[in-house]
């Protein structure tokens, strides 16, 4: 089970009250990133895939991955972590300290920061973006869950801010840490909720560029980034130029892979790594396929029931819709059996150990038909239908893109078997997530990133359950999760958390808000031949897009690939599989 930082055991022993401790610890010092590569080079430019055009690039505004990657290289946070051991370190904030009362956190500013405007960053930008984070009438709804804790911060000084939370809670170090702090200067006085897409003054490394909309956007590298000359920072953020392209379909992005087009392309689909990356191209090394293996949290999918309406209000129903969708068979004919199945929300709590004992659902027909009838569904005769009060039980799934098409294929037909009929409302990625915003939908196809930090409260708390565009998404309540989830929050014994949230998992899963899917612990990635990178490709926990930050523009492999393919001779070959080991001390 992997460790988290180092600071949360400092709270264990003994529960005794702590006098003021200090982050970072006592002794720490600039340092290079352990991670990087020291003959990493400034220049040239990374196309990568970022999905959907999303609704926003304003990360409070639309909670989803590409908007954070992007929103987190425009703007910081007030500290930061060591990318192999997690140690808070130094950001925006020079250091923090933490009152005897494990409840007052304060916060002093490097004076060094600076907006891009030369402005430097303040206390005052600091109380702003709480201020507009927790405004009711913004639309930051998973945002405010954190910082709901904390009353309004005092400004002390300039660079001095006091934060003083309402209860103890582990997580609340952490949330202040990664507060994104916005320039109140040129904030303040416009609607925040029409803040998407432009954002002049930023503190982080990289400035929006040109954005064509709907088709791609483009970061450029900030020369008078304030802490580009920091040890920890000298050989990151090496890309002249970022470019996120957006397509709606992934089969899309890897047709313009394939020509060139993209540079780095993640691979979610087992039958397009199995089938579609062979040739030529592989064959003499112009196309990188490796699989990645490090300590990046694995997350969960599933299909959301949305339980606020019926017939999902039923936990029956829902059962026997787990028992109906037939994962074993998808995985074996459409993925190659590359999946491992769901059983859990956190995989990564379960070990050798700590073995997972929740009850999985394996398809299981004559099951599903039981707990049908136990809910007092009853076969038409006429229609073959199930009926309840007269009416059929009808289901609708919203779809967002094609890549779920032939599994919803599979999962229908079993359906209409039992007497279910489900119909399949495709939209696209803006009006699905305008529906999902306010619970529109039956059943959906939903994925969530791992997390170092296992926290169940957005997700599971009962009063999640109604705050609109939140990430309690299915509806999900029950008093008994609620009680854990309430215990784990003082709970700083990493330990003793884990088994808290073991048990919460153990509920959800008997409750079946999602009906779990399948998942990888490893990144399947593709890339054109032409970019420098260090021992540990993503880093000891990062996905693919650690690459933004790792990797660099070679371009004597740029020459090398260029002349290979002219005379159509291979490059030397990469690695087939990265897997991370730690680096010497």
């Amino acid at each position: 089970m992997r460790k988290l930082a180092w600071w949360l055991a400092v709270w264990v022993v003994g529960q005794a009250a702590l006098a003021e401790e200090m982050f970072p610890r006592p002794g720490w010092h600039e340092a290079p990133n352990p991670l990087a590569d020291e003959w990493a080079v400034k220049g040239g430019q990374l196309t990568v895939y970022a999905g959907p055009y999303p609704k926003s690039f304003n990360y409070y505004l639309d909670q989803n991955v590409f908007s954070a990657e992007l929103f987190g290289q425009l703007y910081e946070t007030l500290l930061t972590e060591n990318p192999v051991t997690l140690e808070l370190e130094p950001l925006l904030a020079a250091r923090c300290t933490l009152g005897d009362d494990r409840k007052t956190f304060t916060f002093y500013l490097d004076p060094r920061a600076r907006w891009s405007d030369g402005q430097p960053v303040t206390a005052e930008d600091v109380r702003w973006t709480f201020d507009a984070v927790m405004d009711p009438r913004h639309l930051t709804g998973p945002h405010k869950i954190g910082l709901g804790r904390f009353a309004p911060p005092e400004v002390l000084d300039e660079r001095t801010i006091r934060f003083v939370a309402n209860e103890v809670h582990w997580v609340n170090l952490l949330v202040l840490a990664g507060l994104q702090v916005l320039p109140k200067h040129a904030w303040a006085g416009q609607d925040f909720n029409l803040q998407n897409f432009e954002f002049p003054v930023v503190s982080g490394p990289y400035r929006l560029g040109v954005i064509k909309e709907g088709l791609y956007a483009n970061l450029e590298r900030r020369a008078d980034w304030w802490a580009a000359g920091l040890p920890r920072f000298q050989h990151v953020a090496n890309f002249a130029t970022l470019r996120y392209r957006f397509f709606e379909e992934a089969e899309n992005a890897f047709e313009a892979f394939k020509k060139g087009e993209i540079d780095l392309c993640p691979i979610y689909a087992a039958h397009r790594w199995a089938n579609q990356t062979s040739g030529e191209k592989y064959d003499r090394n112009w196309i990188v396929k490796q699989e990645v293996v490090n300590l990046n949290p694995v997350g969960f999918q599933g299909i959301a029931l949305n339980m606020r309406r019926p017939p999902l209000d039923d936990p029956r129903v829902r059962r026997a819709l787990a028992h109906l969708f037939n994962r074993e068979k998808m995985n074996a004919t459409l993925m190659f059996n590359a999946y491992f199945l769901h059983k859990s929300y956190y995989e990564t709590l379960y070990d050798d150990a700590h073995p997972c004992p929740n009850e999985e659902f394996h398809f299981d027909k004559e099951r599903a038909r039981a707990l049908l009838a136990e809910a007092g569904w009853r076969a038409d005769p006429t229609t073959g239908l199930l009926m309840k009060d007269g009416r059929p039980l009808r289901l609708q799934y919203l779809s967002r893109g094609g890549t779920d098409d032939k599994f919803i294929a599979i999962f229908q037909e079993d359906l209409k078997d039992v007497g279910i009929s489900l119909s399949v409302d495709k939209k696209d990625w803006a009006a699905w997530a305008k529906d999902m915003d306010h619970y529109n939908y039956d059943m959906t196809w939903a994925a969530w990133s791992g997390g170092l930090y296992p926290d169940p409260e957005s997700m599971w708390l009962s009063s999640e359950a109604d705050r609109p565009a939140g990430q309690n998404i299915t509806g999900y309540k029950n008093p008994a999760v609620d009680e854990l989830i309430i215990a784990q929050r003082a709970e700083f014994d990493v330990q003793k958390r884990a088994g808290l949230v073991r048990q919460i998992d153990g509920l959800v899963t008997r409750d079946v808000p999602y009906i779990l899917l399948w998942n990888l612990n490893y990144t399947r990635l593709l890339w054109w031949n032409k970019f420098g990178m260090p021992d540990a490709p993503l880093g000891k926990y990062g996905s693919e897009r650690a690459a933004a930050s790792y990797w660099w523009y070679d371009p004597d492999a740029v020459a090398d690939l260029q002349h290979a393919q002219a005379l159509g001779r291979a490059l030397p070959p990469r690695p087939a599989r990265s897997t991370y080991s730690d680096p010497e001390p």
